[in-house]
């Protein structure tokens, strides 16, 4: 009810507008509206919606198995709750290249500002992972020429293709299936799992198109910094799962006190206090408006 008024295109457009300024932009991953409220309200440019976090929170492995409904829906959810563009990750675009047209036009009419999608075979795997297999470039073209179609709603809806060919077939191939991917109408190109500074400077200087690069903790890519990335040229950095990570650490490690000492007492200085999530989440502009609302008497 009381989320920002900032409207879905509103939105879009100030991701655009951020990606002109040339600085990079910073979108830590939320898997609620509450987590994004707290992305905002730290001062970040935006937030990201992690299919992998996604599968996870429904008690998923991530291989694909969440459907278009389920994360559009959740992405909808997150969107609305903060006056940040908020990009989702829309795996394979769930199914052929019609219905990478459809996903594209729901995330528009959910309020997205941007989405992802990935030259991987359904199903799919964590990036991160060995034994992934690609799709033909060819076929990934189509799909991503199928998504650009889905944009009519909106043209600044921001069109990611995503490659995971440099675990495959070697960063030449990942450069050359970038290019061809931003020729079909991708606005902003997601590499996957490179493995050094070297191979991240060499993709910048290969490809036009702004970039994206993935800061996922534990996995083959070095947690290069705000600063590295900046000086390498990239444009957009996602931490898609590091907010999860941290929560469900924190959540097991509590549960296993309270298992152990049978009381919370211990445990209190590692929580969020009443007080900072009654602020979070706008208590009191509630309570005010409810009595601005039920300000009258009904007569007999």
């Amino acid at each position: 009810m009381l989320f920002p008024d900032k409207t879905a295109v509103a939105k879009r457009r100030d991701l655009r507008e951020a990606l002109r300024s040339g600085r990079l932009l910073r979108f830590p991953g939320a898997w609620s509206p509450l987590v994004g409220m707290a992305i905002e309200d730290a001062g970040f440019d935006g937030v990201y919606i992690s299919g992998s976090v996604l599968s996870n929170d429904l008690g998923y492995p991530d291989i694909g198995l969440t459907t278009l409904s389920e994360v559009a829906g959740r992405g909808r959810q997150i969107a609305r709750a903060t006056s940040l563009p908020s990009i989702i990750d829309a795996d394979t675009g769930f199914g052929e290249p019609m219905s990478a047209t459809r996903t594209v036009q729901e995330m528009i009419e959910l309020g997205l500002a941007g989405c992802h999608i990935e030259d991987q075979v359904n199903p799919k795997r964590c990036g991160h992972l060995d034994g992934k297999n690609l799709v033909a470039r060819e076929e990934m073209v189509r799909k991503i020429a199928a998504a650009e179609r889905g944009k009519r709603l909106d043209a600044d809806f921001l069109l990611i293709a995503r490659t995971d060919a440099r675990a495959n077939e070697g960063l030449a191939s990942a450069i050359e299936r970038a290019k061809a991917y931003v020729d079909a109408g991708a606005d902003c190109i997601f590499i996957e799992a490179l493995e050094s500074e070297r191979e991240f400077e060499e993709f910048r200087k290969a490809i036009a198109a702004p970039l994206l690069a993935n800061m996922t903790e534990f996995g083959k890519s070095k947690l290069l910094t705000h600063e590295q990335l900046s000086n390498l040229g990239y444009n957009i950095v996602i931490y898609p799962v590091t907010t999860f990570r941290l929560a469900m650490q924190a959540t097991i490690d509590g549960l296993r006190e309270l298992k152990a000492r049978g009381t919370q007492e211990g445990l209190l200085e590692r929580m969020q206090h009443r007080k900072d999530l009654y602020a979070l989440t706008r208590y009191q502009d509630y309570n005010s408006l409810d009595q601005s609302i039920f300000n009258f008497t009904l007569k007999p």
